[in-house]
């Protein structure tokens, strides 16, 4: 068999065995062949039905770095899958161990699905890479926001100024929770340069972040209360639940008030003259602004490029600054992660 019809079989056979419930998509009707149809991988990946069938028969040859990074997303492949896909597509296989800002469409559907609940998605360092206009309105647009004015990390522990306010528990709980989260990152992405170089920012600005990563804390986010001072609408005290996406170590802070209440009722008038004021009726995605102002001028990638019926993943980039952030000395040295 060749090479492309190695490539062609394994697709089939990691196809056959993810159910459409697995992959967010209905579950169909009973009595349906095992594993996702062609339509179905097409609505995952962005790819068309007719290029699926073309490399699974072999027919398309030369797969990009695009088109197997999205397969490889949708049918849930290992680590050790991943790279025999690449080598079987004749591509080197990219370097693991960086943080992704990838969001799955199961993720966005749920979004969508939710407008009157502030809803803001975090990558594994918790860089903002994704709100609806209900968080904009409520917070305030993070698209004014540029590299580390969108990780709550930075923004925490280096003082910047915010419309959250906590109690003396609330933020001891939320530090020790952040801390964790970035040391636990260190060890799914180990090889990601920009997290080290953020990790070791922090330590060497702020004391507070350096005793709590140096005392190897444990912590997860739990429910709790915040109170967010809106400058049009007054306080506005709201539940906090913090929900994570299992493989891909996403953070979707999510607020929300019991009906009836004050808070339920300003989330309400704000979620209309939120909309009105931002324009925006669909999510926001930073993907290619999270990099800075300098990229975000950039014209967008298409992430397949050599498939004419695909549809573009808005998800795709990075979501880190490279470089330090405000407030940092630009010439000083970070100071190792992983001391």
């Amino acid at each position: 068999m060749t090479r492309h019809g190695e490539l062609g079989t394994a697709l089939h056979r990691w196809r056959d065995r993810i159910a459409p419930a697995e992959a967010g998509l209905p579950a169909g009707e009973p009595g349906r062949t095992a594993g996702l149809r062609h339509e179905e991988l097409a609505q995952l990946t962005g790819l068309s039905v007719d290029y699926l069938v073309r490399l699974e028969e072999g027919r398309a040859t030369s797969p990009s770095v695009q088109v197997l990074t999205a397969l490889a997303r949708a049918l849930r492949l290992s680590d050790d899958e991943r790279r025999h896909l690449f080598l079987l597509a004749g591509q080197s296989p990219p370097a693991l161990g960086r943080v992704s800002d990838h969001i799955p469409p199961s993720v966005r559907r749920l979004l969508g699905r939710l407008p009157g609940t502030p809803l803001g998605v975090h990558d594994a360092a918790w860089n903002l890479i994704t709100w609806n206009p209900l968080w904009a309105a409520l917070l305030g647009d993070p698209a004014a926001a540029p590299g580390r004015g969108r990780n709550a990390a930075w923004l925490h522990f280096t003082g910047r100024p915010g419309r959250i306010s906590h109690t003396v528990e609330q933020e001891a709980r939320f530090e020790a929770a952040l801390v964790a989260d970035l040391r636990s990152a260190t060890v799914h992405y180990p090889t990601d340069v920009r997290l080290r170089f953020l990790i070791g920012e922090l330590r060497r600005v702020s004391n507070r972040f350096a005793v709590l990563w140096n005392s190897r804390i444990t912590d997860s986010h739990d429910t709790g209360t915040r109170t967010i001072h809106h400058p049009d609408v007054g306080p506005v005290t709201v539940d906090c639940d913090t929900l994570t996406v299992p493989g891909c170590d996403l953070r979707i802070a999510a607020y929300s008030a019991a009906p009836g209440t004050d808070a339920a009722d300003k989330l309400r008038l704000l979620d209309v003259i939120g909309t009105e004021m931002t324009g925006m009726a669909e999510l926001t995605d930073m993907s290619e602004m999270a990099r800075g102002p300098a990229t975000a001028a950039a014209p967008a990638t298409n992430p397949v490029v050599d498939d004419p019926g695909h549809t573009p993943d808005a998800g795709s980039g990075s979501g880190h600054d490279p470089g330090p952030g405000p407030g940092s000395s630009p010439t000083a040295a970070p100071e190792p992660a992983d001391r």
